[in-house]
């Protein structure tokens, strides 16, 4: 099938490995790792000081690994963001993470706990969710020792992290934990019912399409039926949940499964922001020379400063 692709976007498909698949996940997280070696490292202007901690995990489960961004320029109590990485919940690291958590512990003086959560398929759900609850409440919990404030927790991430971040919203509302000011969804991973326009047409879209999404799920879930907190899009309330920012791309398959929940969240009283970017495919963002990538990145930052300043510019 032929997309109308952004044309600043068009010479980095050649980059881009052939019949990308997470059929053969180690083959598949090789590639990741090559392909974000390609990426420019996000260089601070002000101090950041990074440090990895272990911290305790799920009960009955192993300490989880986070690393903490720490804007030292910038005086306490600072706010705080709970980074989730991306990767179809089967990929990905803190290497992955670590530009955009440097970009946001930089331009917003936040605290950054990147989370190394499980992966699938070795740890299907809900192991992954369970370690980014760990983290939330752990970031929560030593916020005197961060030199957070505790009222200004937001947390965000993209792809299969924005739907992992969706599910933490909905199970920190559920079991009464940690307050969540803000989340951003980018480009999230929501629906494992596959039913949507998007997901039906976008058989052969860059980096991610229907087979990839299919694969996901069966490992994510492994074999067992999705809830809400695995599947958010399958929440029947949604109401009472933090504001939200959620990003989606015209040519990406979860496209349509993005569009949906935010109109669900504000049809349920949140606060949501909602942009479409046309002429876009799933990671655009990553492509540092276009402009559209450009916005993306720069709307990124701008909604978590935002949100956790409360809506206010």
């Amino acid at each position: 099938m032929t997309y109308a692709f952004d044309p600043e976007l068009l010479p980095w498909l050649a980059m881009l490995p052939q019949g990308l698949t997470i059929e053969d996940v180690d083959a598949a997280r090789g590639r990741m790792a090559e392909m974000a070696g390609r990426f420019l490292a996000y260089e601070p202007k002000n101090p950041v000081t990074v440090e990895e901690k272990l911290i305790p995990g799920p009960a009955g489960a192993p300490e989880v690994r986070v690393r903490v961004y720490t804007p030292t320029s910038v005086a306490g109590p600072r706010p705080a963001f709970v980074s989730i990485h991306g990767g179809g919940f089967v990929l990905g690291d803190l290497d992955i993470d670590a530009p955009g958590c440097f970009e946001i512990a930089d331009e917003i003086g936040a605290v950054v706990v990147s989370v190394d959560y499980r992966l699938a398929p070795e740890h299907p759900y809900p192991a992954g969710l369970e370690d980014c609850y760990a983290a939330l409440e752990w970031t929560a919990a030593k916020a005197s020792e961060l030199g957070v404030d505790p009222a200004r927790i937001a947390i965000g991430g993209s792809s299969a992290g924005g739907g992992l971040t969706a599910g933490l919203a909905l199970l920190a509302r559920d079991r009464g934990g940690p307050a969540v000011a803000f989340q951003y969804l980018g480009i999230p991973e929501l629906d494992d019912r596959l039913e949507t326009p998007s997901m039906t047409r976008f058989v052969d879209t860059p980096m991610w399409n229907r087979p990839n999404a299919v694969l996901s799920w069966k490992y994510y879930l492994g074999g067992s039926p999705a809830d809400q907190y695995a599947a958010p899009s399958r929440a029947s309330d949604l109401s009472g949940l933090p504001p939200a920012y959620v990003s989606v791309c015209e040519f990406d398959p979860l496209r349509d499964e993005g569009l949906l929940y935010a109109t669900r969240l504000i049809q349920a009283g949140v606060p949501t922001e909602l942009h479409h970017f046309p002429g876009t495919f799933h990671g655009s963002s990553a492509v540092v020379s276009a402009a559209v990538s450009k916005r993306m990145a720069a709307e990124r930052v701008d909604a978590v400063r935002r949100g956790l300043q409360g809506g206010k510019s």
